[in-house]
């Protein structure tokens, strides 16, 4: 679809984005239903445990996985479209919550294995930077709910997932911009994150406002910069991550289409503790990595 096309596609909305949050959950037909964003997919094993808690005891028992590497939880109950302050005050006690003004906007998808095995730069601390520097900017709370941040490690397996801002890293110390379906300017990777919520901003000054106003880059009638040629340093894309064992260790777990059961869940936490670790990896191939050694 070319960027005319979009941009009528755009204009043809009568309504804004209706992606799901806690303070916004979607109305279902089983109650409903709310989803929590993950920066990178890094989930603590201890918010799992918690929110799985939360849907044994409130919802239909199970915390289900997004192809965005998020979770969400369905069957709550609520009023008016809102859910009741005991079920927020448990959601939020789950830790997943961190931004209550921010939290449809914190869409940041990165290389799940980054930092940990391959690639070519750890990104976890400019996924981080970047969560900071969105959440502190009240303007960029506005940013629409489909909003998508895509940060490819430089192994290429998130080379091709379609984004409206991003990075592809070329070495550990630089990373080439993504704008839209364009490629920006190559920056060291210290700049990464002011440089990405710099161009959210853009967009939020280029999309204007109202039920009809873009919620992607490439719907705006025209480039928020001009496009930049492809570095030929950029990585082949990477097929996406198997279920299975992991040469480094650990596994990758494949999570059914209804969701992860409590007895999932708490298999998951508790290999994930024998191996030392705390935290799990939410990939968008609908799985979670689970630490360990390697064989």
């Amino acid at each position: 679809m070319s960027r005319m096309d979009n941009a009528i596609a755009s204009a043809r909305r009568a309504r804004r984005d209706r992606c799901p949050g806690v303070l916004r959950p979607w109305p279902a037909e089983d109650g409903l239903l709310i989803r929590l964003r993950l920066i990178g997919g890094r989930l603590p094993t201890s918010s799992l445990t918690a929110l799985t808690a939360v849907a044994e005891r409130h919802g239909d028992g199970r915390v289900h996985v997004t192809g965005r590497a998020n979770l969400q939880i369905r069957a709550l109950p609520g009023h008016q479209g809102r859910l009741g302050s005991a079920v927020l005050d448990a959601v939020e006690a789950t830790g997943l919550l961190p931004s209550r003004t921010h939290e449809l906007v914190r869409n940041v998808m990165v290389s799940p294995r980054t930092g940990t095995a391959g690639g070519r730069a750890d990104l976890r601390p400019v996924a981080a930077e970047l969560d900071r520097l969105l959440c502190a900017d009240p303007y960029l709370a506005g940013l629409p709910a489909r909003f998508l941040f895509v940060l490819d490690d430089g192994r290429g397996d998130l080379v091709t997932r379609p984004a409206d801002l991003g990075l592809v890293a070329l070495d550990q110390d630089t990373a080439q911009l993504r704008i839209g379906d364009s490629w920006g300017p190559v920056v060291p990777l210290p700049e990464a994150a002011p440089a990405l919520t710099g161009l959210a901003r853009s967009f939020m000054d280029a999309r204007g406002t109202g039920p009809t106003a873009p919620w992607h880059v490439v719907e705006l009638p025209a480039p928020m910069a001009p496009p930049g040629s492809p570095d030929p340093r950029l990585p082949s894309p990477e097929p996406p991550l198997p279920p299975g064992p992991l040469p480094e260790g650990g596994r990758h777990v494949g999570v059914p289409d209804d969701g992860m059961t409590p007895g999932l869940t708490a298999r998951l936490v508790d290999d994930a503790h024998v191996a030392g670790a705390t935290e799990l990896t939410v990939t968008p191939w609908r799985g979670v990595i689970v630490p360990g050694a390697a064989a």
